[in-house]
């Protein structure tokens, strides 16, 4: 976040964090009153019960508290669907992706 990324970020600018209760948590808990401090919009993906990441997100996902190797197939489920939302919000056809057969039958 340090040099590049933190430069995108204005007032409103929609940020998404996924912040397991993991080893790196602390260091995106920072990450995340950065982006704050510069009026982000905060949605977090976040292990249930985590009163910190409530505390700083603007809109929080919960995730069930899980074994440390399964928390990214729960966090996978919460982004695919947020995207799909975002997808239809935009008016994109999510049933039928561009160029999707081109990637699919060349070889």
């Amino acid at each position: 976040m340090k040099h590049g990324p933190i430069a995108l970020v204005d007032e409103g600018y929609p940020v998404v964090f996924v912040v397991p209760d993991d080893a790196v948590r602390d260091k995106t808990i920072s990450n995340m009153a950065e982006v704050k401090a510069r009026g982000a919009h905060i949605i977090a993906v976040a292990t249930e019960g985590d009163g910190q990441v409530e505390s700083l997100a603007d809109d929080v996902m919960w995730l069930p508290p899980t074994a440390p190797w399964c928390t990214p197939i729960t966090a996978a489920v919460y982004l695919q669907l947020m995207a799909r939302d975002v997808a239809i919000a935009r008016g994109c056809d999510v049933d039928r992706p561009r160029n999707l057969a081109k990637s699919v039958t060349t070889e």
